[in-house]
């Protein structure tokens, strides 16, 4: 029988090299989308990852934003290297497995399309809607964002239309904001990987990988899942026109160290009476 999977992955910053928000913020030249985030996430007004669907509904400067410049944003971001590759190989790795390859983001949802046109099928991709002003073309309300709980509700929808078991789902995101989906996921005894070295995220993924390659999520997939071992690995990679050149497995240890209360001869290594 064929076991199925579903890998969920987020969009800014573990697809993509930048935020949209940033990108967008450059499109319609504001040079303050950063310190308007932090005092949002100061305020603990938004759900984190939502920030930018915020300021477009209520902020001044984002008032103007159309969904034409949405699209136009989804052009300018610049996506991790294969991630066309990536969403290809998933097809392919083995004909016992099949993978099926959605993108979960609080990143508006006509930005994550443009971005990923011909890669990830637009019905694959849930981000944040809006509902526009027929007359004026401003966005009137959120329909739907994909941001923080959220997050769990979509993975669960489509989990449950594609039939697949909970411990059959794999999640990979990069910040504070895929915490609460990552922590679902591994409740439930499934992958979770970390992109990035956020010290939140990284203690809570069960594997973190960092490169700039979306090939790289494959490892702990091949590992994890398929059992493969590292000679198959890299010639899997091989067949694909790909050298993993450095492969460095790693563990960290992070130590608060504070002067001790005990007596020297104790500090010194004997042994107290």
């Amino acid at each position: 029988m064929v076991k199925q999977f579903l890998l969920a992955s987020d969009f800014d910053q573990t697809l993509s090299f930048n935020d949209s928000g940033v990108v967008l913020s450059e499109l319609i030249g504001f040079s303050g989308f950063h310190d308007k985030v932090a005092g949002l996430s100061q305020m603990n007004l938004v759900q984190q990852g939502a920030e930018l669907s915020y300021l477009i509904l209520h902020d001044p400067e984002f008032r103007r934003v159309r969904r034409d410049d949405l699209i136009a944003t989804g052009k300018r971001i610049r996506l991790k290297h294969d991630v066309a590759l990536f969403a290809r190989a998933l097809d392919n790795l083995a004909d016992e497995y099949k993978f099926s390859f959605y993108v979960i983001s609080a990143a508006p949802q006509e930005i994550i399309q443009s971005a990923l046109e011909g890669i990830v099928p637009s019905d694959h991709i849930f981000g944040t809607r809006f509902r526009y002003n027929d007359a004026t073309g401003e966005v009137e309300s959120i329909i739907r964002a994909s941001a923080g709980w959220g997050k769990i509700t979509v993975l669960e929808e489509i989990r449950a239309m594609l039939g697949i078991s909970h411990d059959h789902i794999i999640y990979m995101g990069d910040g504070s904001s895929d915490l609460p989906v990552m922590m679902h996921v591994n409740h439930h005894d499934g992958l979770t990987i970390a992109v990035s070295e956020a010290k939140y995220i990284t203690k809570v993924a069960r594997r973190t990988v960092l490169s700039d390659n979306a090939m790289s999520v494959l490892v702990p997939v091949l590992e994890e899942l398929l059992r493969w071992d590292s000679v198959r690995i890299r010639r899997m990679f091989s067949s694909y026109g790909l050298t993993l050149r450095e492969w460095d497995k790693t563990r960290t240890d992070m130590l608060t160290i504070q002067e001790s209360a005990l007596p020297v001869s104790v500090a010194a290594g004997s042994q107290p009476h």
